[in-house]
Order: C-alpha cells, then sequence, then structure tokens
C-alpha cells in the first residue's frame, strides 16, 4: 500500500440479496462496480470463515479458520453455472431486507447446496477442478471435513465430548469414521469447492476493476473447531482437552468489565518448537484470498491478556508475554511480504508499537476515540496520524458515527468535534464530516463503514462487543448503490488526491 487511497468496510453479509443474508452473488457485483465508480481502491471485509447462530453468528467465532461460509454462496451463481435449476431455488420465505436472518437463510440454502451435491456426485471423484481443490486444500479441508461430519453424527456436541478414541484423534478411529462417513465428508468439501469457485470468480470480478481487498483474520480460533481438535497440542488444554485460560481483553473503552472472549489461548513454545508451521499454513491461505489482511487483536502476538478459564469475566486475568518478533521473522522467512495492517487498538504498549513498527506494518486510527479530553495528544486525531496507517471514521466495533454522536460522544465529545472542525457539526452532516477528516489525513487510506456512508443511525451499528445477541444482522438495500453518491465520494477522493 504505497499510494493514497480510500476504501469501504461492509461485510459480505451486509450485502443486498434476496435470500436472508448478504452473499457472492449479484449484490456483491453490484457493490464492486459501486466502490470502481466512487474513487474507492479497496474493499474491506471481516472473516469469511462458518458462522453458527449458536454463537451469536459472529465471523469472529468459527469452526474453521480456514474453511469458507457456505451461508455465503450465491443461489443465482449456482443455477448460472448449471449446478442447480433457476427453477429449484424458488422464494426465500418472508423477511426484512435491512437485517440478516440467519437461521432461515441457512436452511434455505442448505436445501440448494443438497441439491448441487446431488446432482454433482455421480462425477464428483472424476472432476479435475474438483480434485484439484482438495489436493491444494488438503492440509486443512480433510481434517474439517470429518469435523463437520463426525460432529453431525454426534448430535452436534462438542468434539471435547466426542468418544476418547475420536475425542483424542486415535488413526484407526479416525480411519473407520472416515470409511463409515464418506458421504458426508464428500459432501461438506463439495460445498467448500463451490464457496471458493464463487470467491475466486468475484475477486477476478474486482481485480478487473483495480479494487484491492482487505481481509481479517481474528488472532484466536474458537475451541469447538477443527482448528483445535487437530491441532490439540498448540493450545493450553487441561487433561480434559477444555482450556486451561482462555483470550480476552481488560476492561477498555468497550467494556468496565473487559471482554471474555472464550477462545483457548494459545501454547507458544509448542508454536515455536515447529517454527509456526501451523501459522504459515493460515496466513498463507489468507494471503491467497485478500491483497492485505488485517490482523485483528495484533497487540497479543507481542503480549496477551490470560484469564483463568473458572472466570467468568475478564477483569482477573494477567498479561502474558507472546514471541511476536520471532513470529514475524519466521513469517518472513516464508513470504517475500507481509502484506499484514495491524489491529493496535486498545492497550498498547511500547513493545506492541516496536513490534508493528519494527515490521513496517500499518496500524489503525479511530476518529471515534480521537474527540475528549486531551484531544491535542490523542493518537487518533488526525493531526497525530502517521503516513504508514489506515484512518478509520469507525470500525465494526464501534457505533455508527451518527449514533456515537447521539449517544455516546456525550456534550464534551460534541463540542471538541465542532472545536477541532471549526463549525457546527450537526446529526444531519456529522457522519460525513468526519469521513472528510479522515480523508484529510496523511494516513495512507481513509476507511469509512458503509452505514457512515450512508448516514446511517445506532439501528445500522453491526456489533456490540460483549452484546451476545442481535449482533452481524444489518443489511444494505441495492438502492443505496446510486450514481449521486458514487460521485460524491470520487469527488472527496479526488478533493484529498486518494483518487483511484
Amino acid at each position: 500500500m504505497h499510494k493514497r487511497g480510500a476504501g469501504i468496510l461492509l461485510h459480505i453479509t451486509s450485502l443486498p440479496s434476496p435470500y436472508g443474508v448478504g452473499d457472492m452473488g449479484p449484490g456483491a457485483y453490484a457493490f464492486a462496480d459501486f466502490l470502481e465508480r466512487a474513487g474507492q481502491c479497496c474493499w474491506q471485509i471481516l472473516p469469511l470463515t462458518p458462522t453458527s447462530s449458536f454463537i451469536g453468528d459472529s465471523p469472529y467465532s468459527s469452526d474453521s479458520a480456514f474453511a469458507g461460509n457456505p451461508l455465503l454462496i450465491s443461489p443465482e451463481i449456482l443455477a448460472e453455472e448449471g449446478r442447480i435449476g433457476w427453477a429449484d431455488i424458488g422464494e426465500m420465505p418472508e423477511h426484512c431486507p435491512d437485517f440478516a436472518v440467519y437461521p432461515a437463510a441457512q436452511a434455505f440454502k442448505q436445501r440448494l447446496l443438497d441439491l448441487a451435491f446431488q446432482n454433482a456426485a455421480p462425477g464428483l471423484e472424476s472432476d479435475k477442478d474438483f480434485l484439484r481443490f482438495k489436493a491444494r486444500h488438503a492440509h486443512w479441508l480433510e481434517d474439517y471435513c470429518l469435523f463437520k461430519a463426525v460432529k453431525a453424527s454426534l448430535g452436534g456436541i462438542s468434539w471435547t465430548r466426542w468418544p476418547a478414541p475420536l475425542r483424542g484423534r486415535d488413526p484407526e478411529a479416525l480411519l473407520e469414521r472416515r470409511e463409515a462417513l464418506a458421504p458426508q465428508i464428500l459432501r461438506e468439501a463439495h460445498a467448500q469447492f463451490l464457496f471458493y469457485g464463487q470467491w475466486e470468480r468475484l475477486r477476478a470480478h474486482l481485480a478487473r476493476r483495480g479494487i484491492l481487498l482487505i481481509g481479517d483474520a481474528p488472532i484466536y480460533v474458537t475451541q469447538d473447531s477443527a482448528d483445535v481438535w487437530a491441532n490439540q497440542k498448540l493450545f493450553k488444554l487441561g487433561p480434559d482437552r477444555e482450556p486451561l485460560f482462555v483470550a480476552g481483553v481488560p476492561p477498555d473503552y468497550f467494556s468496565e468489565t473487559g471482554q471474555r472472549w472464550g477462545n483457548p489461548v494459545y501454547d507458544w513454545d509448542a508454536h515455536q518448537k515447529e517454527n509456526f508451521a501451523w501459522w504459515i499454513r493460515r496466513l498463507a491461505h489468507n494471503f491467497a484470498l485478500y491483497d492485505f489482511v488485517r490482523l485483528d487483536h495484533f497487540r497479543g502476538f507481542a503480549g496477551y491478556w490470560e484469564i483463568p478459564a473458572a472466570e467468568k469475566t475478564a477483569v482477573n486475568g494477567a498479561w502474558v508475554p507472546a514471541p511476536g518478533m520471532e513470529f514475524f521473522k519466521a513469517l518472513l522467512g516464508h513470504f517475500p511480504t507481509l502484506p499484514i495492517l495491524a489491529e493496535d487498538l486498545g492497550v498498547i504498549t511500547p513493545d506492541v508499537r516496536e513490534l508493528r513498527d519494527g515490521f513496517g506494518f500499518p496500524g489503525m486510527k479511530v476518529l471515534q476515540f480521537a474527540f475528549g479530553p486531551g484531544i491535542g495528544e490523542n493518537c487518533d486525531a488526525p493531526h497525530n496520524h502517521v503516513e504508514n496507517a489506515v484512518a478509520y471514521t469507525g470500525t465494526h466495533d464501534n457505533n455508527t458515527t451518527l449514533g456515537w454522536y447521539r449517544q455516546d460522544a456525550g456534550p464534551e465529545g460534541r463540542a471538541s468535534l465542532q472545536s477541532y472542525l471549526g463549525r457546527e457539526v450537526g446529526e444531519w452532516d456529522v457522519a460525513w464530516a468526519m469521513l472528510r477528516a479522515a480523508y484529510m489525513s496523511v494516513a495512507r487510506l481513509a476507511v469509512a463503514p458503509m452505514q457512515d456512508v450512508l448516514t446511517l443511525d445506532e439501528g445500522a451499528r453491526m456489533n456490540t462487543p460483549s452484546l451476545a445477541k442481535g449482533n452481524w444482522c444489518w443489511r444494505c438495500r441495492r438502492e443505496a448503490f446510486t450514481d449521486d453518491l458514487a460521485a460524491r465520494l470520487a469527488a472527496m477522493a479526488k478533493l484529498y488526491g486518494r483518487s483511484r
């Protein structure tokens, strides 16, 4: 990222679609074309991995760090490619186009995926494209598909409650399950084949329009996942294979009791002994998916907040050092460059800054954090930005800017913003005032959530940290991608030297 540019944060699930949740179909292509007209160079999204309504539909909680979310597969493209018939699609049950309905969309699309598998199954094992896909992704695909099939056969219970031979990955038990569940395993592999085929098609469309993709890689993985089941020695687990410690962050801006994420923490000594091989495979996978990877919770590579698993909140945790310097040096031994953006929000200590700057990773500046007491020294205030950074109006964890102005900024924050900008700012224009401030920044890239581009209020918020339900649901209507809005963004990008 060597030139000034601008982008929009909009997750795939937030795209317009008639099937209950955004996907990689026509809505994604319409948004890509809107980005081109709007003079934007980047599209930022959240993780693409599978989600579950049992854990709040969060893209940061998944049963795999490698698999794609079948919920994002487009029925229209399945029909266009002849994998199902157009008449097979039918109509989605009544739903609101402004919010995702995950369980209903899951049921609707699973029927179509099962049909696509039935149509493909007779010739699938001789399909050269499918065989190439399986070979290219074998390092994670085999374990993931077996994990999914076994879990379904046992009623969906956590892998730590499976029979001991399966829980401990006894080779004979695994072989027996592979043979007994062969059709189910093949069906899971086929769904991943369809997902990655549609993703590569969308990536090619973006490349033709000069749009770069910024993806997201959460630092941690979910306990009940194929990743932990297949790599148990790489995590701090007890004899029962449950976590001894879980991840999170201490009390901060978002929560007075911190955030107890519940993910198992890494046994970094074990990772070092194998020269970070699992991480190298994981990031190689992500570098192939995106042009840039936003490493979520970057500070965890310098030191992480470790919470005893018995604790109900994150208050009684402790900072534990992590081998970040050795880790990124090992990565540089495998990749010519590291196209990484560091999510360096929260408690940032000198060792985190040293790690970020030592490897030249851009950090993040969030304008919503800038306004209030001490703005002169606040690192998120535009006059303190640095070139090697990404300036955001807000992130997926923030309120919308209009919602922030109404609910979170308070009288002091609103007065600080108006004083800083030197003019009156109100609900009618605060989102674009903040957007303009981000574009004016010296930071090389400026990004705004689509909700801020549309001046939407707190009802369009994507996520409220520590809130278990009701997140990740906001969706954008296709009629929002207007030529007038694109022209307005393009004019601002040109004015501040951010044109494509």
